[in-house]
């Protein structure tokens, strides 16, 4: 099985997907709002039917503080609806603070043309979010 992470945006929402053994992240795609949740939705109906997911996590956009944004109160409802939709999946959320200046650091340093890096720095996100999920599992499992 494996944990797709989504990286929630106002007008993007990057996608990532752990490999089988939940060992590595991989960029899938970028999805564009286009204002609503149905595209979103519809297109995460599509991907969960190619990869057996058996937990989705959501970047939660804490401001720096800890305290709770105003993006992470709509990011909240965003995972209710998922919670509604896909109640046999594990949803959880991670605090996502600093991944997209991660991601434009990562595109930085691979010197990624200015105009492709809209399109990509959620995906490159979605991946952030993954691994940061993953190295939590990890600590907690060698905490037991």
């Amino acid at each position: 099985m494996r944990i797709l992470g989504i990286d929630y945006g106002e007008a993007r929402v990057g996608i990532a997907v752990t490999d089988e053994l939940n060992i590595t992240a991989q960029g899938l795609e970028t999805i564009q709002r286009n204002g609503t949740d149905k595209t979103i939705l519809r297109r995460l109906d599509e991907i969960l039917q190619i990869y057996e997911v058996d937990t989705i996590v959501v970047g939660m956009p804490l401001n720096m503080n800890g305290t709770i944004s105003k993006r992470a109160e709509i990011t909240e409802q965003f995972i209710h609806k998922l919670k509604c939709k896909y109640n046999k999946i594990k949803i959880d959320s991670i605090d996502e603070r600093l991944t997209t200046v991660e991601a434009h650091k990562t595109m930085n340093f691979l010197d990624v043309n200015k105009n492709k890096k809209r399109n990509i720095v959620d995906t490159i996100s979605a991946v952030y979010i993954l691994e940061t999920y993953l190295n939590k599992i990890k600590n907690s499992l060698k905490k037991d």
